[in-house]
């Protein structure tokens, strides 16, 4: 029984208090219900805290505990990590700027991932740009998972400023890692964290062997363990090491706007089938020796397109590894093998596939050229020149 002179937070923990009791006598056949009021109490919770995190911040109230900022007090006094109280603290402050966002969220109508989203956006392209957009954006928000809304949320950054979202593209890339410990126990830890190509190239190589047998009593993680054997053991078998790089490519689907392959102010980001987003120019890269089955571009009526225009016929690969021999970048003497087709004029700009307009170039020299702006040559001579890009002065910061 609740008495008038209980605060909203007492008769809440009171109800608290009296849920287990509750849920231990609901049916089996009720309890998706009670996982799913749960899940939007916490997330509805989470718009209070958030105002409540702005102005406890704004007083100062973390320094009378002896703490030097929200975040650690909020870590200790919230029990989170480190990670989950930063999120937290930005999140607040930045839906301080977007209160319809932060007021759907009160609501119910969105989930707290929706609004990190949000708020991270927020935080990228600035708060004035997503108010523009907010009504749009939460509406699809209401109708999708965190995960599906974070590619609409990219995407809109993509569309307000690619390059910025190019230059946070080239930060995560400096921050991959692929680590192989030593053996303990009879087993080797494996772990790192891959740029969105990367993930998406080995989920489609696992996917074929990854849905379990009749009777397969292995787990997720171990059918994945042995996927990932299984597709090292056969490019074992296919590859001789005298590959002259002629052979099939890796197969990964990406969707993308002819807009986005143009290069042209506004387009969207290219998008991965297993998920996540990349830049334009991380796009363009990628479709410079690719197939293309369907173009959509903005405007644009779609158009089928019956052969592989822009993926390098086996015999003009073959007469580019005997011209370059390896990686054409000064310096660089990557084997053909581990090489791309570069078009020194990109195809979306009426480049042609054609030797005189191709030159061999490793990833790590081809990510250069597209997503660093570097630009590369041929000369007359036969000679191969690489400039770097020309300095930029630093972007001004972002106001809301």
């Amino acid at each position: 029984m609740c008495r008038a002179s209980e605060t909203p937070l007492e008769r809440i923990l009171s109800g608290l208090r009296e849920l287990p009791g509750w849920v231990a006598e609901q049916p089996a056949g009720r309890l998706g219900e009670v996982i799913i009021k749960s899940r939007e109490i916490i997330d509805r919770t989470e718009a209070v805290a958030a105002e409540a995190t702005r102005r406890f911040e704004k007083a100062g109230g973390y320094r009378s505990d002896g703490f030097l900022g929200m975040v650690p007090w909020l870590r200790v006094n919230g029990k989170l990590s480190g990670a989950a109280a930063a999120e937290r603290v930005d999140t607040a402050r930045q839906l301080k700027e977007l209160p319809r966002t932060e007021e759907a969220l009160a609501r119910g109508e969105i989930g707290y991932q929706h609004a990190v989203a949000m708020a991270r956006t927020a935080e990228h392209v600035g708060a004035a740009q997503v108010r523009k957009a907010e009504a749009t954006l939460l509406k699809a928000a209401e109708t999708m998972d965190p995960g599906q809304f974070v590619t609409v949320a990219k995407n809109f950054e993509h569309q307000v400023d690619a390059e910025a979202v190019l230059a946070d593209a080239n930060r995560a890339h400096a921050r991959r890692y692929l680590q192989l410990g030593e053996v303990t126990n009879g087993l080797v830890r494996l772990e790192g964290q891959l740029v969105p190509e990367a993930a998406a190239m080995l989920r489609t190589r696992l996917e074929p062997f990854l849905k379990p047998a009749k009777g397969d009593e292995r787990s997720t993680g171990q059918r994945s363990h042995d996927a990932l054997l299984e597709i090292l053991r056969r490019g074992a078998i296919a590859g001789d090491g005298k590959s002259s790089g002629g052979g099939p490519r890796p197969s990964l689907i990406i969707k993308v706007d002819l807009d986005t392959l143009a290069g042209i102010d506004g387009a969207p980001a290219g998008e991965l089938e297993w998920g996540g987003t990349i830049p334009a120019e991380t796009a363009r890269r990628m479709a410079c020796d690719s197939a293309i089955t369907r173009i959509t571009g903005l405007g644009e009526l779609e158009q089928e397109l019956t052969h592989a225009a822009r993926t390098i016929p086996p015999s003009t690969r073959r007469a580019l590894v005997a011209r370059d021999g390896h990686c054409v970048f000064p310096g660089c003497d990557r084997p053909s093998p581990w090489c791309d087709g570069h078009h020194l004029v990109h195809w979306a700009d009426d480049g042609p596939t054609t030797l005189d307009n191709l030159g061999l170039v490793c990833g790590a020299h081809h990510r250069k050229v597209h997503e660093e702006g570097w630009t590369l040559r041929r000369e007359k001579d036969a000679r191969w020149h690489a400039t770097p890009p020309p300095l930029k002065v630093l972007a001004r910061a972002r106001t809301g």
